[in-house]
């Protein structure tokens, strides 16, 4: 498998989304920004990325913290415009931190001003191609995937991954059709001439057909079992927590689940589990599938932020 020379995928690991750079001879477009904690890193990656080319343009496929997180940063670095999915507008223009799930799920990001927006329908020239802009809600309900039919290539930010989806946090808030909405976009998906996929996470793939089956599969036991669907996003979310802050106290789970709306509701209303019992279940399942250790009081991380 090999991608265009245009385009080139800096691949993050946990907290930060890929960014991918598509070069229009000495200007480029980067699609997503990463975590805000690791803005710096990301100035960094695409300046060297970048190699005396001017960044002209940043483009977000939607609105959660690890794809839009390095947007303030990388502006003040190469002054590139910052353009949006349409749908999220208000949210960043009035920096509504519940809206944007900062304040909900305990993550960070930095106020940025954005200069325009991408609607579905749109075309985009990127890499010497030219890109159609897609609905595909699911993950979030307002978010975008970019097609490329000359290449059959698909950015589909957290849409499809080579083995699974983004959390279908409509579900989880008490917001009804998001699980027909994310079968709907990858229905959607299937329906395009993809051959080559640049997801939001993990390396590009090639496998479209295998990546769309598992994802359908894992859909279909979330639809039928959404306590499954629950537990999943909640030992991911918590995950991303604790890199982000390096480590927590064992004593201070409890306060700490207690205190974040995600965990609190999600864990009263779809688990019926109080914030002792999800504590002691979080670690447990955890331990179990060594995303972390316990050490001197210490929960710590297994894996690199």
């Amino acid at each position: 498998m090999k991608l265009p020379p245009a385009i080139h995928v800096i691949e993050r690991g946990w907290l930060s989304s890929n960014n991918i750079l598509l070069f229009d001879g000495d200007v480029a477009t980067l699609i997503d920004s990463g975590y805000a904690g690791h803005a710096a890193q990301t100035v960094e990656l695409v300046e060297s990325a970048l190699a005396g080319r001017h960044l002209r343009r940043l483009i977000n496929t939607h609105s959660h913290s690890d794809h839009i997180g390095g947007n303030a940063a990388l502006k003040r670095a190469f002054g590139c415009a910052i353009f949006i999915p349409a749908g999220i507008e208000q949210h960043i223009r009035d920096w509504d931190e519940h809206a944007l799930l900062l304040t909900p799920a305990a993550q960070r990001g930095e106020r940025f001003d954005h200069d325009g927006v991408v609607r579905a329908g749109d075309t985009l020239r990127m890499g010497g191609m030219d890109w159609r802009a897609y609905a595909a809600p699911g993950h979030d309900r307002d978010a975008l995937v970019f097609h490329c039919p000359d290449v059959r290539l698909l950015v589909s930010g957290d849409a499809l991954w080579e083995n699974g989806f983004g959390i279908i946090f409509g579900e989880l808030l008490g917001q009804p059709g998001a699980l027909a909405d994310t079968r709907a976009t990858l229905d959607l998906i299937a329906g395009l001439e993809v051959e080559i996929v640049i997801p939001g996470h993990g390396r590009p793939f090639a496998d479209v057909p295998a990546a769309l089956e598992r994802a359908y599969q894992r859909l279909a036991a979330f639809e039928t079992d959404p306590e499954r669907m629950a537990k999943n996003a909640l030992k991911a979310c918590f995950v991303f927590n604790l890199l982000d802050l390096g480590g927590l106290p064992r004593e201070r789970l409890e306060s700490h689940l207690a205190s974040v709306p995600l965990f609190r509701d999600v864990g009263t209303r779809l688990l019926g589990m109080g914030s002792a019992t999800l504590a002691d279940w979080l670690v447990s399942e955890l331990k179990r599938g060594c995303a972390l250790v316990e050490h001197d009081g210490m929960l710590l991380p297994t894996m690199a932020a």
